[in-house]
């Protein structure tokens, strides 16, 4: 297991655990903040947002070009929301997708970025992203190995605090095609942070993605199960996100540190083992 605080995460937990907000805020400031909020009521350690400038994001002609316009945040707003977060004590970061976003999230000091699963290919963006010498997390879906190679190699040029989170870029992703096996996969081919970035429509699948190492959650996240929003299929409630958060908790001292030989609960049971004569 790797510590966070070594690759740049604030927090002294083993797993990180993202609501990953997006674009639910549906660009209303007041609904963001609503939010954070109440993402901070439920312990996760982090709020994510997505910045961007919808002309350099998709083309006009794209089919979700009014959909990104209606809920684009100025920058102005952006820091707003990363002061309100800090208020309440949870992390904020973002997703940027243009160069002026990421010179934009640099200049108020965002402690981390995040990098989507469309931009794996995109070597443009990554090295600008790496190039801030901030912890990046990047999700790998849709991506082959060697795909993730080389945007791994661009990244680890400029810094180690680096975090890969297995993804199955579907909303939402049935529980049978969650593929968890790839997190050992990612784990033995990369030295960086292993996580999921979870799109199914509950919390049993990043539970036992706990359980088999990821060590930071990202989960969408709405304020309840009648909030209509963008990528409400995906969304958990604040009810269910607090639930991840003891849960993964829970897990976390279940699995333990790891050690061998005799452990504190093992001392009364030591006497009776038994030696060759």
């Amino acid at each position: 297991m790797k510590k966070l605080t070594d690759y740049g995460f604030n927090t002294d937990n083993r797993v990180y655990i993202i609501a990953e907000i997006g674009i639910n805020h549906g660009g209303d400031l007041d609904v963001a903040k609503q939010l954070i909020l109440s993402a901070a009521r439920t312990g996760a350690d982090a709020v994510k947002f997505q910045t961007y400038i919808t002309e350099k994001r998709v083309a006009k002609d794209s089919p979700i070009f009014d959909i990104l316009k209606t809920c684009e945040l100025s920058f102005d707003a952006c820091a707003e929301l990363k002061d309100y977060a800090k208020e309440h004590q949870i992390d904020w970061f973002s997703t940027p997708f243009d160069d002026e976003s990421v010179d934009f999230l640099q200049s108020i000091d965002t402690a981390l970025y995040k990098i989507a699963s469309f931009d794996v290919v995109n070597h443009k963006i990554l090295l600008k992203i790496a190039q801030t010498r901030k912890p990046l997390i990047m999700s790998v879906g849709m991506s082959s190995a060697e795909e993730i190679d080389a945007a791994y190699r661009i990244l680890k040029k400029v810094t180690g605090n680096i975090a890969l989170l297995h993804c199955i870029s579907a909303y939402p992703t049935d529980e049978k095609d969650a593929n968890l096996a790839a997190l050992k996969a990612l784990q033995q081919r990369y030295d960086c942070v292993i996580g999921q970035s979870d799109h199914t429509d509950d919390i049993l699948v990043p539970l036992y993605a706990v359980a088999g190492g990821a060590q930071i959650l990202e989960k969408h996240y709405k304020l309840d199960d009648n909030m209509d929003c963008i990528d409400a299929p995906v969304s958990i409630s604040e009810e269910k996100m607090a639930k991840l958060v003891v849960e993964t908790r829970r897990l976390e001292t279940i699995l333990g540190q790891g050690d061998l030989g005799v452990r504190t609960a093992e001392e009364g049971t030591v006497q009776y083992r038994r030696y060759s004569s």
